[in-house]
């Protein structure tokens, strides 16, 4: 079992990963309804998520680097595909946000 310390980190990622995909999933749906503005805001919170998952992570990554050394548990694992699920659903979501406005557009021309 992680100590305290590591255990907050750990769930900053699955918190932060969490809001980040949640966020870019309602990226995709405002972006399908034709609501890019609400859909650039919900990137820009993914994005604001993600960096403080990765602050955590970096935190995690400088204990391990100086000597600091923790039980690698499933819990560890699962926050770590936490994070990078919701960074690759965030990548994804801006390509889909993309595609539904020129779809728009191609629609109005």
């Amino acid at each position: 079992m992680p100590d305290e310390q590591n255990l907050q980190f750990i769930m900053g990622l699955i918190i932060n990963g969490g809001n980040a995909k949640s966020d870019a999933m309602e990226a995709v749906h405002a972006a399908k309804n034709g609501d890019f503005k609400l859909a650039n805001q919900k990137l820009k919170e993914a994005d604001d998520s993600l960096l403080k998952a990765h602050r955590s992570q970096k935190e995690m990554l400088t204990q391990e680097g100086n000597g600091n050394h923790f039980v690698v548990s499933l819990l560890t694992i699962h926050s770590q595909d936490h994070l990078m699920n919701a960074s690759l659903f965030r990548d994804l979501a801006v390509e889909m946000v993309v595609v539904y406005k020129k779809l728009l557009q191609a629609s109005i021309d």
